[in-house]
């Protein structure tokens, strides 16, 4: 597709609207709206409170360092994969409908879940958790679109979205933290059932069904290789990461890249493909889901080890750590909002990019600081991520729902939502993979400790830095002091290395934003 062209069909989402249907404009919207934000709400929550509840995981469950990943790549793996299925589906069956099953579900999973007696019941349940997140996120930005097909009001409401979702990210470890203090880590995932009760009990009523009015059927191969892309692709990073370059891990990489070359060609074909690929074709479409999936990509990196650091080597309590974080997460939804506006005076292509470098700026401080003195330069390069991420993530979205008509938002909205998890996903699995890499071949541990600490816990402290946190609270003062220390300097060390990569991450996909989206009108 020419630049032109990408042009007229970016055109409705900057320029005057056409006439809300008769449907829209009152405050029925707003309230659709609101009970819209509980399933944000709680995906936001349940997965920044289980990050800060992973070291009491840990504790309670004796795992691995692998297994602590997988615990939370579990469910965006599933996720992830069944996106593009979900956000088919709905647009067939009825994205309400999807919506309201996903609902049901996601709480009945997490109600079980939360009672996990080991770290395998828990991934399986984090997988089932996946499945029914599916369903939720693409129904919520795609019914956001049906129900304000005016460019302005939608803006206003994909950044109310957007703040939902970064409100949940605060109040994730606030309350996360205070229920594992308070009760135990468990506690976390039983928060879904009277979260998801309003919109149960009220969303048939004030939220209004769509669907595409000419669906196809839904392949159910297409469902199947795109598990097959993802779930090998992902496996062979993390394989990649932790155990350098072998035949196995670069094997099952092959393998998914395969697959996915098969399901791009099975796309190709398909008179209704399960992914659209001519969406792709708008410059403007692709962009924006670029920048997306990289700005997430890093940014969950980042809250990986900010969440260990906090607790493991600052020695603060999960509600501690979180209310720490908790002026820079708020700075997401204020930046969110504020952008709303700025686009009538600046292009959004420029307030893409501006989010992304001031994101960049954050990471280069972790990149070039000195973490040893304390907190506090972490959490503001924090501040600037938050800072950069809230405006970027916001004007993207926008971007991504006005570039496809209301028929396809479904598809538009499920493809969103996988660049978000997918980034997301590889985020953790990459970025936290290498980070825990570094920490391994960067331990030293003082001689005096291996010869009077059990074998197992040495080797608990040689994979994970909770592992070395935990023994070096057994030892007398002097050990104790010389494990941490050790503990502390190979930590860093992979956090140098990974907000490095996440520096060069944020800085390109500025560059491409500013560069591919510098034509996009302004707002009216």
């Amino acid at each position: 597709m020419t630049a032109s062209a990408d042009l007229q069909q970016q055109k409705p989402i900057t320029q005057a609207a056409a006439q809300p249907s008769p449907a829209s404009g009152g405050a029925r919207d707003w309230l659709a709206l609101g009970l819209l934000m509980f399933p944000v709400l709680l995906v936001a929550v349940d997965n920044t409170a289980l990050t800060f509840a992973l070291p009491a995981i840990a504790r309670s469950l004796d795992t691995s360092g692998v297994q602590l990943l997988w615990i939370v790549d579990a469910y965006a793996l599933v996720l992830a994969g069944l996106l593009v299925a979900m956000g088919s589906l709905g647009d067939r069956i009825g994205r309400r409908r999807l919506l309201l099953i996903g609902t049901m579900g996601f709480a009945g999973v997490s109600a079980a879940t939360a009672f996990a007696p080991s770290a395998e019941w828990l991934i399986a349940g984090r997988a089932a958790l996946g499945f029914f997140g599916a369903m939720l996120m693409p129904s919520t930005l795609s019914l956001i679109r049906n129900i304000f097909p005016d460019p302005n009001r939608r803006r206003l409401a994909v950044a109310i979205w957007a703040a939902g979702f970064s409100g949940g990210a605060a109040l994730g470890p606030i309350f996360g933290g205070w229920l594992v203090e308070q009760f135990w880590w468990g506690a976390v995932l039983l928060v879904a059932a009277p979260i998801m009760l309003p919109l149960l009990i009220f969303g048939p009523f004030f939220i209004p069904e769509s669907r595409d009015p000419r669906p196809g059927r839904v392949d159910m191969p297409s469902i199947l290789l795109s598990m097959l892309t993802m779930v090998p692709m992902v496996y062979g990073i993390k394989e990649l990461a932790t155990e350098g370059p072998g035949a196995q891990a670069l094997s099952i990489i092959a393998f998914g890249m395969a697959m996915g070359f098969v399901f791009v060609r099975r796309q190709q074909r398909l008179a209704s493909p399960l992914l659209d690929l001519s969406l792709f074709r708008n410059r403007v479409f692709s962009t924006a889901i670029t920048a997306n999936v990289l700005a997430l990509f890093s940014f969950n990196g980042f809250i990986l080890f900010l969440a260990q650091h906090l607790q493991l080597l600052e020695g603060m309590s999960p509600s501690a750590s979180g209310t720490a974080m908790l002026p820079a997460l708020t700075a997401t939804v204020v930046a969110g909002l504020l952008v709303v506006p700025l686009v009538r005076k600046i292009r959004p292509g420029f307030v893409v990019a501006g989010g992304l470098s001031l994101s960049a700026s954050g990471y280069s401080l972790v990149a070039f600081g000195d973490h040893s003195a304390g907190p506090a330069l972490l959490l503001g390069a924090l501040l600037l991520l938050a800072l950069g991420v809230g405006a970027a993530e916001t004007i993207s979205n926008d971007l991504i729902l006005g570039a496809v008509p209301p028929a396809k938002s479904g598809a538009a909205a499920a493809i969103s939502e996988t660049g978000y998890e997918v980034g997301s996903l590889l985020g953790t699995a990459v970025l936290g993979s290498i980070l825990t890499a570094s920490y391994q071949r960067q331990l030293a541990l003082p001689a005096a400790v291996t010869q009077v600490a059990p074998a197992d816990s040495t080797d608990r402290a040689r994979e994970t830095l909770a592992g070395a946190m935990e023994l070096a609270g057994t030892l007398p003062a002097p050990l104790s002091e010389a494990l941490a220390a050790a503990a502390r300097a190979a930590f860093d060390s992979g956090v140098h290395i990974t907000a490095a990569i996440a520096l060069v991450l944020m800085a390109g996909a500025s560059v491409l934003s500013a560069v591919v989206l510098r034509r996009v009108p302004r707002a009216r």
